[in-house]
């Protein structure tokens, strides 16, 4: 063991030793801890799925698997852009805990990450397709003490090119290519992991980490891009008039994307039913992000609205213990994944950990949060996001409204009962005064509570030593 290896087993198990949060209540009785298959998708917002109600994607597999889970309907993405959001669902912590701010900046390698501790408690780790958490080289081979505690390894730090896509596989330094479309290629492998554990006697963890349907939307294979016309999609009333051709052609694509990996978790959950492994599984699918796609007049993410900040999040328990139809309201944010994790597993949380585990709450115990959410942009992308209107932001979600506040003060305030779609910005308005100062004061108790000040970009920048050129942004190698 080197003195690398041996520092980070020692910062996971200094963090295990630790007095840790009261471990929820088991999803099994017996001994054996669970498998868990977590599936995660870059930038798949909340709205776009047959069951969230979506008139135009096809996700009959993606359907069928919400029929069969707990669906918690209002996740949040804490900091709706790639790398934060991967850094704060591996750690259990915030954006200006972890330090992964803006994007392609590496996470730190001593980090306490879920895999660093479910390797420590017996289990097999495994990640596969997209990593977005080792800096700006997209293209280089990640070591193994960069992996965050993942043992089986066949990933690339991040491409878009997903017909041409290269990974690494273990220690082997020489990029390889997945054959086709990455998403399918890596969901049978995923595949081949599940059957090659399907007697082992350790439990797995194993990660299926899609590109799609992130742009460019125009490449899912053609027989799904062929399912849909762009003159035939239905919009979301907030795209603007004067952006709705773009737009519809964007989400043409984006819903072939969807449509693909649809099909790819049809044959992950087979192959589950297949190996046996079913009845000792729990299934996860979430996304790190959403994506605008033309509502308000923006692409991609970044944003407080519900478009960019929403994502899915489906929990299938093994067979027989009763997730099946149930929905659940509660804001849970990219953070609390990690812990919520740990307690289904009857896992000790470690003390580096800031999100909150609602594992107890899923399996019909008491909602252990304020009933808020925050949402955060500390390090906008750069010049071009501003002259759009993008900015540092910090926006309180409540069961009704969504307030957000800029470095100048108040932003944006919509009643999301009364104005789903959040075309009515209420901000200074005379008669929400009091609102708003309700609100406000609510959003400040947050950021006391969270440690935040809510400073520029640049001294958020300047605190972690990042190098960004002239636009704030970093400069990553293709």
């Amino acid at each position: 063991m080197n003195k690398h290896d041996l520092l980070t087993l020692t910062t996971v198990m200094s963090a295990l030793a630790l007095p840790a949060m009261t471990p929820a209540a088991n999803l099994t009785e017996s001994a054996a801890k669970p498998n868990i298959l977590f599936v995660i998708a870059d930038q798949w917002r909340a709205q776009a799925f047959g069951f969230a109600g979506d008139p135009n994607v096809k996700t009959p597999n993606l359907d069928r698997f919400e029929r069969e889970s707990l669906d918690c309907t209002h996740a949040i993405s804490s900091v709706p852009v790639c790398c934060p959001a991967r850094a704060s669902l591996w750690t259990g912590q915030r954006a200006l805990t972890h330090g992964v701010i803006l994007n392609d900046v590496p996470l730190n390698r001593d980090a306490v990450t879920i895999a660093k501790v479910l390797d420590q408690t017996g289990y097999d780790t495994g990640y596969i397709g997209k990593w977005h958490l080792n800096g700006a080289e997209r293209s280089a081979y990640i070591p193994p003490d960069r992996r965050e505690g993942f043992d089986y390894w066949k990933a690339l730090n991040c491409t878009h090119n997903y017909n041409h896509s290269f990974y690494y596989a273990g220690d082997n330094t020489n990029k390889l290519l997945w054959k086709g479309y990455d998403a399918i290629a890596q969901t049978e492998d995923a595949e081949q992991y599940l059957k090659n554990h399907a007697r082992a006697t350790k439990p797995f963890f194993l990660v299926l980490s899609w590109g799609p349907p992130h742009n460019p939307y125009e490449t899912a294979p053609a027989r799904y891009r062929a399912l849909y016309q762009p003159d035939q999609i239905q919009l979301r009333p907030n795209v603007p008039a004067s952006g709705r051709p773009e737009a519809q052609q964007a989400a043409a694509g984006y819903y072939a994307h969807c449509t693909a990996l649809d099909d790819c978790l049809g044959q992950l959950l087979a192959t589950l039913r297949q190996t046996g492994l079913a009845s000792n599984t729990i299934v996860v699918l979430t996304a790190d992000h959403g994506d605008m796609l033309g509502s308000h007049g923006y692409y991609e993410k970044e944003q407080a609205y519900d478009e960019a900040s929403r994502v899915p999040l489906l929990f299938r328990w093994p067979d027989g213990l009763g997730s099946a139809g149930r929905r659940l309201d509660a804001f849970i944010c990219s953070e609390d994944i990690m812990p919520t994790l740990l307690g289904l597993c009857g896992v000790a949380i470690p003390q580096t950990v800031e999100g909150t585990d609602f594992s107890g709450y899923l399996q019909g115990g008491k909602n252990p949060s304020d009933g808020t959410a925050l949402i955060s942009c500390a390090a906008p992308f750069g010049t071009w996001d501003r002259r759009l209107g993008g900015r540092e932001f910090r926006a309180l979600r409540t069961e009704r409204y969504t307030y957000v506040r800029g470095l100048d003060g108040p932003w944006m305030l919509f009643d999301d009962q009364a104005d789903p779609y959040q075309t009515n910005n209420l901000v200074n308005q005379p008669d929400q005064a009091k609102l708003q100062e309700d609100l406000d004061a609510r959003l400040q108790r947050k950021l006391q509570q969270h440690g935040d000040q809510f400073l520029p970009a640049a001294d958020y920048i300047k605190k972690w030593g990042y190098k960004v050129n002239q636009n704030g942004t970093i400069p990553y190698k293709p």
